[in-house]
């Protein structure tokens, strides 16, 4: 682990965070216990697979992003991704460049999953020499301060990979306005968000027929056995996944295919045949709904990028990149306010 980074304390124990689902009338688990090291490599896999449009969509669009938003740089710019734990994305706006010279000058990753991220901070110092890169250990919904290190950079902030869905409305409100207040005045957020769409085309990125998605829930289980003290047989639940159309929401579920008591910590946890664990949401916005979602958390005007079918989109934040024209495949939402610094626990990466 490099020696300049810089920890954050995660809040609660796998245990304790698991208990406090279980224990709901209504069983949940958090999805940051999704990312451990086996999840990590599942979730991988998901993003290629054929029925996952959202990584590819969002991959094809970051170059026309990149290429815009350097355009509209004054200068030398900190990025701070935020749930960085691969360079695939980032590697785009750490590519931009102004005769000649980079618009990047240092990067801050910020992730819950240090061994993945001392991993990529590893290779972007081989790849990169010149790029200074400050990573954060953190669950990135609880306050992160900052490196010291980045001095006054102006901020460009980064939410790949509709992560921004995980997050219930009232939570991503809370987040987007941490993250302003983070960053600082006339700091520019860009945000990948997957769009509302018929749940045909949804459904199967969530419940793919290679059984990987399944393998990435169940894995849930396998992570409480050996970290928390429990004794799931994973072979006794199903996933499935659902289109909540009232929430405006994918949700997935562990299934128990009978009636069972399994211990976690110590504790009996009891299932009924059919009773679910809800693992993950997976909100879907339109862009008027994501423009007041972004308003709301205290940005004050939107780009937004699109592909041809308005699978996916980008947004761009800030008062800096102003508003543009509609054109087809770009639109541009001026929106305002600032509401909401509260703080909520909730989550989901991915």
């Amino acid at each position: 682990m490099p020696d300049d980074f810089i920890p954050h304390e995660r809040p609660g124990t796998v245990a304790a965070l698991a208990l406090a689902g279980l224990r709901r009338r209504r069983k949940t688990l958090p999805a940051q216990l999704f990312y451990d090291e086996a999840g990590c490599g599942l979730f991988y896999r998901i993003t290629e697979l054929p029925e996952y449009y959202l990584t590819r969509t969002e991959l094809a669009l970051l170059p026309r992003v990149a290429a815009d938003v350097a355009a509209t740089l004054p200068g030398p710019v900190a990025l701070v991704e935020y749930g960085a734990s691969d360079e695939t994305k980032a590697g785009f706006l750490l590519d931009m460049q102004r005769a000649g010279a980079p618009l990047v000058a240092a990067y801050v990753p910020i992730d819950i999953a240090a061994p993945a991220l001392a991993a990529l901070t590893a290779r972007l110092r081989r790849a990169r020499p010149g790029l200074a890169v400050f990573p954060v250990a953190a669950d990135f919904l609880e306050p992160v301060a900052l490196p010291d290190a980045i001095g006054r950079l102006p901020r460009l902030g980064f939410f790949p990979g509709s992560t921004i869905g995980n997050l219930d409305p009232i939570a991503a409100r809370v987040f987007l306005g941490g993250v302003r207040a983070a960053l600082g005045e006339g700091a520019r957020l860009l945000v990948g968000a997957d769009l509302r769409k018929d749940p045909s085309v949804l459904l199967p990125a969530y419940d793919d027929a290679a059984g990987v998605t399944a393998a990435f829930n169940r894995n849930l289980l396998v992570r409480l056995n050996r970290e928390a003290g429990a004794g799931f047989d994973p072979a006794t639940f199903d996933h499935r996944a659902v289109w909540n159309a009232e929430e405006g929401r994918v949700e997935m579920h562990l299934v128990s295919r009978r009636a069972q008591t399994v211990p976690v910590a110590g504790e009996a946890v009891h299932f009924s045949e059919g009773e679910t664990i809800h693992t993950e949401n997976s909100y879907k916005y339109t862009l008027a709904g994501l423009a007041e979602l972004a308003g709301a958390g205290g940005w004050h005007r939107e780009r937004v990028w699109t592909d041809a079918e308005e699978l996916f989109s980008v947004h761009a934040k800030g008062i800096a990149l102003g508003t543009l024209p509609l054109v087809r495949g770009c639109c541009a939402l001026p929106v305002f306010g600032w509401l909401l610094l509260l703080r909520l626990r909730c989550w989901r990466l991915g």
